[in-house]
């Protein structure tokens, strides 16, 4: 196995890591204060290419892999996560399910605008009765001559707000549910009938909104199917595909975040001075660094080697996808809680970053799968013979 990453990728990471240090360290604590990313971020980030990452060149994206992305998202979490999901949700849920199910004419019409980051798109799925239960989906879609009409609601659905379009699911027979009765749709901001309601407020991803979005006797041409005609009802199948990759790149997410927080607790470690010595020559904080580290080693080598499978093999990761998710999302989650303890009083503070890494890192495992999803899918794919 070789380990090297490949030059063009380290280039775009330094690229990245430029514009971390420049412009994204000075504004995090604005942006999590004023819950808003300020447009000339935005801006800066699609003139880099960031909200085309995975798509095709074909459809004007950079299409640099699954571990280019990781790699990339891995740097972006290591200051705010609220910037990779902006971008992150044009390049895993909020495209994947057009990039890989749509007819030739819905990605050459979506894709070249969501890869130049002209168009944001989400990825609406979750239900107030659909949460885990992926397949309880209640919204409808009856066809009405050359129109489908949409009805239901969908929540938390990230980017909802300032989403161009959204990959919907709904019940096109609800006999069949989701072996053949989901159905995939496009839904622009602009179709009548549809509404974004909510705003949720959460514990944290501040600069990131988590949205409800209404369907009120929506609207939308007979062609929105993703897919077209032939892929009526085969939309939870969709969903599943393109909820594969978003679960490595999510724990490229959180493994940049565990990283930062190691490099702060060392540095704190080494200037806080209790007992007439730094604290870092207490064996009880030199413990706490040691299980940090070693736990994002591994976090990392498993990272690395799933998207390399899925990018160099065409291999099937699902399994591996949600062993890294549960993984490393787990284990963010425990360096951010040793993290805090070494930052003692100052870690429970908003003046210091780790405060936001802990809330923020939370929803990690809740979201695109709970931790309990993932060992379901990770158990069903061993009984059925999967190693």
């Amino acid at each position: 196995m070789d380990f090297e990453i490949p030059e063009n990728l380290r280039l775009m990471v330094d690229t990245v890591h430029r514009f971390v240090k420049k412009d994204l360290e000075p504004i995090s604590q604005q942006v999590d204060d004023e819950d808003r990313i300020p447009e000339e971020i935005v801006q800066t980030m699609r003139e880099l290419g960031l909200f085309g990452l995975a798509t095709s060149e074909k459809y004007g994206g950079l299409e640099v892999g699954c571990l280019g992305e990781c790699l990339v998202y891995e740097e972006l979490s290591q200051v705010n996560a609220c910037f990779r999901t902006r971008i992150g949700t044009n390049n895993g849920i909020g495209s994947q399910g057009i990039a890989i199910d749509g007819t030739e004419e819905q990605r050459e019409k979506y894709l070249p605008k969501m890869a130049s980051g002209e168009w944001i798109g989400c990825f609406a799925l979750t239900e107030p009765e659909a949460g885990s239960d992926a397949s309880n989906v209640q919204t409808t879609a009856v066809l009405e001559g050359d129109t489908w009409v949409l009805n239901g609601r969908k929540h938390f659905i990230t980017n909802g707000d300032i989403a161009d379009c959204s990959t919907v699911f709904a019940l096109t027979d609800r006999a069949k549910k989701a072996r053949g009765g989901i159905t995939a749709f496009v839904v622009e901001k602009t179709d009548p009938g549809f509404f974004v309601g909510t705003i949720e407020r959460k514990m944290g991803m501040r600069g990131s909104h988590t949205c409800e979005l209404i369907f009120d006797n929506c609207r939308i041409p007979k062609d929105r199917v993703i897919g077209g005609d032939a892929m009526i009802g085969q939309g939870f199948k969709t969903a599943m595909k393109t909820l594969d990759k978003g679960r490595l790149t999510m724990g490229a997410s959180a493994l940049g975040s565990a990283q930062k927080l190691l490099d702060l607790s060392v540095d704190y470690a080494q200037q806080r001075v209790q007992f007439g010595k730094p604290i870092a020559e207490f064996q009880a904080i030199q413990f706490m660094l040691a299980e940090m580290a070693t736990q994002i080693y591994a976090a990392r080598q498993m990272l690395y080697h799933a998207a390399w499978l899925r990018d160099t093999r065409g291999t099937s990761v699902i399994k591996e996808a949600s062993m890294v998710k549960l993984f490393c999302t787990q284990m963010a989650n425990r360096v951010a809680d040793m993290a805090v303890q070494i930052h003692g009083g100052m870690g429970y503070m908003k003046d210091f970053p780790v405060e936001r890494f802990y809330r923020d890192l939370r929803l990690t495992r809740i979201y695109e799968g709970t931790d309990e999803i993932q060992k379901v899918v990770i158990a069903r794919n061993l009984l059925k013979g999967g190693k």
